[in-house]
């Protein structure tokens, strides 16, 4: 969790040492950096983000699989019907979180 003025860069770095052995990474135009891109390509991670449109030189990014990241928005979006989470009335992560499992549960179970 990070505070609400936080680039998805810096949050993305602060993950990058827990982050669990995965063959694609797929993101939105707002995790589009070069560092970004070259720590996941260490890691042996295939990046599958768009460029951003002010970037100078294009990048290459599998379409059909960024596609398919909608279900993974949809997810999101079906969590925060849930009131407690979109309006975050637990402030620390230690109650927030389990909201969130609780959650995920139930749609999972619907």
């Amino acid at each position: 969790m990070s505070t609400g003025q936080v680039s998805d860069d810096i949050g993305a770095a602060a993950l990058m040492g827990s982050l669990p052995k995965a063959g694609w990474l797929l993101g939105d135009r707002g995790h589009d950096a070069d560092s970004f891109r070259e720590t996941l390509k260490d890691k042996g991670i295939k990046v599958c983000i768009p460029g951003r449109t002010s970037r100078k030189k294009a990048v290459k990014y599998d379409k059909r699989r960024y596609k398919r990241r909608n279900r993974i928005e949809i997810m999101f979006g079906r969590l925060k019907d849930w009131r407690r989470v979109s309006t975050r009335y637990d402030r620390c992560p230690e109650t927030f979180f389990p909201a969130i499992l609780l959650a995920a549960t139930v749609l999972f179970w619907l």
